[in-house]
Order: structure tokens, then sequence, then C-alpha cells
């Protein structure tokens, strides 16, 4: 069930999703049917370079942190 990215609100609600910090991969592959890595090319591509480079720092220092995170 991959969403429609054609939709601005549901590209918003995933990019939304993917910098909270208390939202998991897992749930966005729930609700809109992308992975990790789906997730993370769509936040490449619609992120400043800066921008995704500190949210994949974040990210990957959380996961560092906890054994469960994204």
């Amino acid at each position: 069930m991959t969403s429609n990215l054609s939709d601005p609100a549901t590209l918003g609600e995933i990019i939304e999703m993917a910098l909270s910090d208390d939202t998991s991969f897992d749930q966005i592959r729930a609700l809109h049917g992308f992975g990790p890595d789906e997730v993370k090319a769509l936040m490449r591509k619609n992120l400043k370079s800066g921008s995704y480079r500190a949210w994949c720092r974040r990210v990957r220092a959380f996961a560092d942190r906890r054994e469960v995170y994204k």
C-alpha cells in the first residue's frame, strides 16, 4: 500500500513523521508503505542538504542510544 506522493498533504505527513523522534520507520511503513530506505530517499529529495544531514545524524545518534529506534 504505497501512498500517493503527488498529494502534498501525504508527502508532508510522511516528512513530519520522519522528523519526529517519536515515530519509528515501522510506523511509517504501516501507515504509508514506505520502508527505511524509501523514507531516507524521500527525505534526501525534499529537505535541504544541511537539513537532511542533520536529520541523518539525529537518527543515527538516537539509534546508538536506544536499542530500538526508527
